[in-house]
């Protein structure tokens, strides 16, 4: 039975901590973040007996088995290498960082010593991602060609000006599904193989807000993505092949409990509607998921969930995104 600390009382904490109390053998143990009238409230809504305004004093807690970082994204390297150092299982959200050079030193900092640790794609811990995966080479589908990604997401009022805009909001989802599909289609090299385009916008405090990127892989499939936190909410995401296509229908970050729906079809044929019932949502199988491992004493997860060189390589994508967008932007003045 894992003991989890939560570190960070925003949002995404709380649903961190619904998930964890749901969780077959869990015990949510400790919440730790700066403000004590925060840490007290967010005590008291989930029935939390420690509660710590420091967290080196967490990390010193030797009960503690498990820390989820909830704090924002620029915040994440101290958290995780302090965790680590400490000897505790680490579940940090996404993205990894917001450089590339934060995510090695986060990811040096794990290996060095020996700890779990998994990025907070919550997502592709659900079920729908067992069942995507083997689609990928169904004869219907044919070859993949191409494949194309949006999420947009009006969150521009409560997003932290030091996480870096859209791209380390919300274009990790489409670029990790992205990574995904292209590796266990193609293995695990394709995805680096690569030169892609972009176009960005800029919002009042300088980070990116809206995000386009095209991407020629090696192997000459074509993908584009679309990122934004500035308005709307709206989501899909195509594979297309040679023989057919394969479309999520229902959001494919946000896979709910109840009833998640992909829908597979050969060209000019009715399509198939692939049901994938799931009794809870993506954050109780994220936490079932370092559960597990724990039980097997890994320090990553398996896929579909990013193992350590995927949150790397998909925040090695991230940055090569921004900096062409930014590029772009530069030439248009």
């Amino acid at each position: 039975m894992a003991r989890w600390a939560i570190f960070g009382t925003g949002f995404i904490s709380n649903t961190v901590a619904e998930a964890v109390k749901k969780a077959e053998g869990a015990t949510l143990l400790a919440v730790a973040g700066r403000s004590s009238e925060r840490v007290e409230a967010f005590a008291a809504d989930h029935g939390i007996v420690r509660r710590y305004t420091s967290y080196d004093d967490a990390l010193s807690d030797g009960d503690i088995d498990v820390v989820y970082v909830g704090l924002p994204n620029h915040a994440h390297l101290p958290a995780v290498a302090d965790a680590a150092r400490a000897g505790k299982a680490v579940l940090s959200e996404k993205s990894l960082t917001t450089t590339y050079a934060d995510a090695q030193a986060l990811i040096d900092s794990v290996t060095t010593h020996n700890v779990f640790f998994v990025e907070g794609l919550m997502y592709l811990s659900h079920p729908l991602y067992a069942a995507l995966v083997p689609l990928l080479s169904d004869p219907r589908l044919g070859t993949i060609r191409a494949i194309s990604g949006a999420y947009a997401a009006d969150i521009k009022d409560v997003v932290n000006a030091e996480g870096g805009g859209t791209l380390y909001n919300i274009g990790c989802y489409p670029a990790s599904l992205l990574q995904l599909i292209m590796q266990s289609a193609f293995g695990p090299d394709a995805f680096a193989k690569r030169t892609l385009t972009a176009r960005g916008n800029a919002n009042a405090d300088g980070n990116i807000c809206d995000a386009a990127v095209t991407v020629h892989f090696g192997n000459g499939v074509l993908a584009t993505l679309h990122s934004t936190d500035s308005y709307g909410m709206h989501h899909h995401f195509d594979i297309v092949g040679d023989a057919g296509t394969l479309r999520f229908v229902t959001n494919p970050w946000l896979p709910r409990g109840g009833d998640n729906v992909l829908e597979i079809a050969a060209h000019g044929q009715p399509p198939e509607r692939i049901v994938i019932p799931a009794p809870q949502d993506a954050f109780y199988y994220q936490a079932r998921l370092v559960e597990d491992c724990l039980a097997k004493g890994l320090t990553e997860a398996p896929r579909p969930s990013p193992r350590w060189s995927d949150s790397l390589e998909v925040m090695h994508f991230l940055t090569e995104w921004e900096a062409a967008a930014r590029a772009d932007m530069g030439n248009d003045r």
